[in-house]
């Protein structure tokens, strides 16, 4: 069982920055796939970003070189630097987990997510 607890969403103008944090309980998050997943209005799920139990990443297409998913296991924190944000970067972010093995594309289906932050790019 993990628990997810997202922070770290806000409102910036266009070419901002933001990071966003999760902050994960349960024994196997060490060993779980983690991953960012976000939902505008109107619009389906997307994955955004996901990194393995073993360090791996993988990213949308739509925030290669402007997002950067780490994790903290000291900590037990996952987070996701956006830096370069756009109008259509605009939705309500999730923090997701799983079993290992999986890319970016699947994080809207892991069987854990928090409750999630909003983020808001104006032009």
């Amino acid at each position: 069982q993990v628990q997810l607890v997202e922070s770290g969403g806000g409102s910036v103008q266009a070419g901002g920055s933001l990071r966003l944090s999760c902050a994960a309980s349960g024994h196997t998050y060490r060993s779980y796939c983690m991953g960012w997943f976000r939902q505008g209005p109107g619009k389906e799920r997307e994955g955004v970003a996901a990194i393995d139990s073993d360090g791996s990443t993988s990213y949308a297409d739509s925030v290669k070189g402007r997002f950067t998913i780490s994790k903290d296991n000291a900590k037990n924190t996952l987070y996701l630097q956006m830096n370069s944000l756009k109008p259509e970067d605009t939705a309500m972010y999730y923090c997701a987990a799983d079993q290992p093995g999986f890319t970016v594309v699947a994080v809207p289906a892991f069987g854990y997510w928090g409750q999630g932050t909003q983020v808001t790019v104006s032009s």
